[in-house]
């Protein structure tokens, strides 16, 4: 079934009392926000006992079940109770649209009428990658050998990438997400749900291995809802994806990225939005660079804890005539001197809000031999789904109308 669930809350008690504010405070996440305690806390006045929140979160986030009357170990009586409740439709697939590469593009709509984009892409065995020194997505190669995929491999290892805003505020010239501006936040629950709905679109021999946050949105601007989701999509009783298999991409929100080290000690995986080398040309693509520049990026990235044999990813799109020559590219090597970083190169994919367009493929290779000849781990980021607008950059709202041309010089 194309939606998942929302539960209708159950009547909270009107005493002023820590109990009431608790429940009150639970009752204002939607149900897939809710972590097995938060659960247990509203199955109580429901009649339920406390291992029963465990359950119903196995179901939801585990199994993606959201049928309680098909949630077998609960008591009968909690699920005709949690049945007789109600559902509503929090996120639907309006459309989904298959690349010729078997990358998805599904069109997501929320209760309110929002759109955003999320999409599947299925790693392709290394056989049909052109070059070793060519991606397909942002995993950490040192720290996922076993995602090797040969041919004969039955499993088809996908990478998820989802949206955290319907649009976006940054404004970067190249990007589809930001041209209508930012409409709102995404809650928790919201997020989360694009990942069990994906889930529902895997073909029989595909498994969801790796989730990034580098759809529409700054993920790192609607933190609280971020962060709550990242804790759900690890937890252990849940879809438990490993810390290192999930990355957040952000433009550059230095005390954002401050606090993300702290909340999760450098294990959630770091990719910095940079393209550019100074301050002058960052601050044309990226506006966010006037508040957070260059200098105070680099800064943080420097203080920012890593595990061992973990990097940072350094994303940067090669656009013609603007940061892809082969000076900004030495410019570039000096920039990341001492960073443990790897970089995927993106040569920038086509909007309909821009005259600006990509590197040709000569000036893509010669940039890359400038960092790889000084030791860096670097990867072009292969176009992935542009036939059907799910290339990096490509993700816009539905039907959003640009507020001004974003090919500023």
């Amino acid at each position: 079934m194309d939606y998942v669930a929302r539960v209708s809350e159950p009547e909270v008690p009107t005493s002023p009392s820590p109990v009431r504010r608790s429940l009150t405070r639970i009752a204002e996440l939607g149900p897939l926000a809710r972590s097995p305690e938060d659960w247990a806390k509203v199955l109580g006045p429901l009649g339920g006992r406390p291992f029963h929140g465990k359950q119903l979160f196995r179901w939801i986030h585990a199994r993606s079940v959201l049928d309680p009357a098909l949630m077998l170990d609960l008591p009968v009586s909690l699920r005709q109770t949690l049945s007789a409740l109600g559902l509503a439709h929090t996120l639907t697939i309006a459309e989904e649209r298959r690349s010729s590469d078997s990358t998805r593009k599904l069109l997501v709509k929320m209760h309110d009428g929002s759109t955003v984009e999320t999409v599947l892409i299925p790693r392709l065995p290394q056989s049909k990658l052109p070059s070793p020194l060519d991606s397909d997505d942002d995993t950490d190669e040192d720290e996922s050998d076993d995602e090797t995929v040969s041919a004969a491999n039955e499993t088809v290892r996908v990478t998820q990438c989802i949206s955290t805003q319907v649009g976006c505020a940054m404004g970067c010239i190249f990007c589809a997400s930001g041209v209508a501006g930012l409409k709102r936040h995404m809650s928790a629950d919201e997020i989360v749900a694009q990942v069990i709905v994906g889930r529902s679109r895997l073909d029989k021999n595909e498994e969801l291995r790796n989730v990034v946050l580098m759809g529409m949105g700054e993920p790192l601007h609607n933190y609280e809802s971020t962060v709550r989701a990242l804790k759900l999509l690890t937890h252990p009783d849940g879809i438990a994806l490993s810390s290192r298999r999930i990355t957040v991409s952000t433009s550059g929100l230095v005390p954002e990225i401050e606090r993300l080290g702290k909340d999760f000690g450098g294990n959630i995986g770091l990719a910095i939005s940079l393209h550019a080398t100074d301050n002058e040309t960052r601050s044309k693509l990226m506006p966010i660079n006037r508040k957070y520049p260059l200098e105070v990026l680099m800064s943080a990235l420097r203080a920012y804890p890593l595990p061992k044999r973990r990097r940072i990813t350094i994303e940067y799109t090669l656009v013609a005539g603007r940061n892809d020559s082969q000076g900004e590219a030495k410019k570039l090597v000096k920039l990341l001197r001492g960073l443990p970083v790897k970089v995927n190169l993106i040569p920038m994919n086509p909007i309909e809000a821009s005259t600006l367009g990509p590197t040709d493929w000569s000036g893509v290779f010669a940039f890359q031999k400038i960092l790889t000849d000084a030791g860096y781990s670097c990867f072009i980021r292969r176009q992935r789904g542009d036939d059907v607008a799910a290339a990096c950059g490509q993700l816009a709202l539905s039907g959003a109308k640009a507020k001004v041309r974003v090919d500023r010089s």
